[in-house]
């Protein structure tokens, strides 16, 4: 069977660390699987927030991945802001200190100048390099992701320019609206710019995929020509199937970026109450956080009497953040407290219902994430602000730890492997 090409245009490639690469980099393993052969294309100079060599395993032999310069605003930024050797980190953390004026000026500029986002700079080049390329080395099909959605601003230009070639249009999250929107303070012109062209990259593209039912329902009221879920997933290959020791400790663990807009204060103060009450409790419990906290959540930690339980591991690779998933006694689960919670799925849930161990999720109790829970069993969700719920969860947590039981079974996961999830990418493909 002659393979079939699909270009896929990218922001996030190896060796970036962080949910943004996973995704992609998951799809392009199985794809050959399927009769499908992805080319990649990426800057060659990226700003990554994180690096993770863990992933180049995962790619198959052979892989034709073309790069070109990306010129992007992030040394301005550095120079105005003072951190001119800190990396840029993705939705709105600040780890050290409060957002001053300099950042408060520097994210007006973003949200009103950068549209869509800082890589708009690359749109223009790309789109003209990429068509000298197509002409030379025809596709069947392409695919942009985002964020950041200059990419889907690429796949428009290549869309106008070869209208002929199916483009799938990949929503890994919202564009208008995601959680930080608001946080842009938008002018009302820069604002309907950003809807604009949402917009029009939802009708124009041939088929729009994203990654939950919630963000299904809010793009078709946009009337594109076909939406399809296609979640993110866990790769059983990640999934070590030998026998795990779990923590001697009741660690409850985050794992992943920890942004003020999931910063759970209704756990600290759950937590706080249950060690004033039990000391045993107190001796025994830890917080471990892995991956970029703002500094919010800690001053919530501390003002809660709770820094001595804390454990702060600053990054780990992909492989490492498994391993730490697994021997976890309970992982906690934090959706983003605004206006699109419902939807959010977020990539490293479906790790968490492969690691096996019992989940507490904070988040709307009627949303998506919600329905994954009940479906499989793996654990409870709880309401943002419902502390006392939160505690008794906790609790039960806590007592099933003490006599050795606390373990769940989860069912009905194999849906959300990788190489599944793959194969209706596959399928949705054939059909364009």
């Amino acid at each position: 069977m002659k393979m079939k090409k699909v270009l896929i245009i990218t922001y996030y490639w190896i060796p970036s660390g962080g949910a943004g690469v996973q995704r992609w980099v998951k799809f392009t393993k199985y794809l050959r699987d399927f009769g499908w052969e992805p080319v990649i294309y990426t800057p060659e100079n990226p700003e990554y927030p994180s690096v993770d060599t863990s992933f180049e395993r995962d790619i198959p032999q052979n892989i034709e991945v073309i790069k070109t310069p990306i010129w992007e605003p992030y040394n301005v930024y550095r120079n105005l802001t003072g951190k001119k050797h800190e990396a840029i980190n993705a939705g709105f953390i600040s780890e050290n200190k409060k957002q001053g004026w300099k950042d408060k000026l520097s994210i007006w500029i973003r949200g009103n100048f950068l549209i869509p986002d800082p890589r708009r700079f690359w749109i223009k080049p790309s789109v003209k390099y990429l068509t000298a390329y197509l002409k030379k080395n025809p596709v069947d099909a392409i695919i942009t992701t985002g964020p950041p959605h200059s990419m889907h601003l690429i796949g428009l230009g290549l869309k106008s320019a070869f209208p002929t070639i199916p483009w799938v249009a990949d929503f890994r999250d919202p564009w208008t609206n995601i959680d930080f929107y608001k946080e842009l303070n938008l002018t009302p012109m820069a604002d309907k710019i950003h809807h604009y062209f949402e917009k029009k990259v939802i009708c124009k593209a041939d088929s729009v995929v994203v990654v939950s039912g919630g963000m299904k329902e809010e793009y078709e009221l946009m009337q594109p020509k076909h939406i399809q879920v296609i979640s993110n997933g866990y790769d059983a290959d990640d999934v070590k199937a030998t026998t795990v020791k779990l923590d001697l400790k009741f660690t409850i663990s985050h794992i992943g970026t920890l942004n003020a807009a999931r910063n759970p204060k209704a756990v600290w103060e759950a937590l706080s109450e249950i060690c004033s009450e039990y000391p045993e409790f107190k001796t025994d419990m830890q917080i471990q956080l892995v991956g970029k906290v703002d500094f919010s959540v800690l001053e919530d930690i501390n003002s809660f009497g709770l820094s001595e339980n804390l454990l702060k591991i600053d990054y780990l690779s992909h492989t490492e953040a498994i391993e730490k998933q697994q021997t976890s006694q309970v992982l906690l689960l934090l959706i983003n407290n605004s206006g699109n919670a419902k939807g959010i799925l977020t990539g490293k849930f479906y790790e968490y219902l492969a690691a096996q161990r019992p989940i507490l999720a904070i988040g709307p109790t009627d949303g998506d994430v919600a329905a994954v829970l009940s479906e499989t069993g793996a654990g409870k969700i709880i309401d943002f602000e419902d502390e006392i719920n939160t505690k008794q969860a906790v609790l039960e947590y806590y007592k099933r730890f003490k006599s050795g039981s606390l373990n769940v079974k989860t069912e009905s996961v194999e849906r959300f492997s990788r190489r599944s999830l793959t194969g209706e990418l596959a399928k949705l493909l054939n059909t364009l």
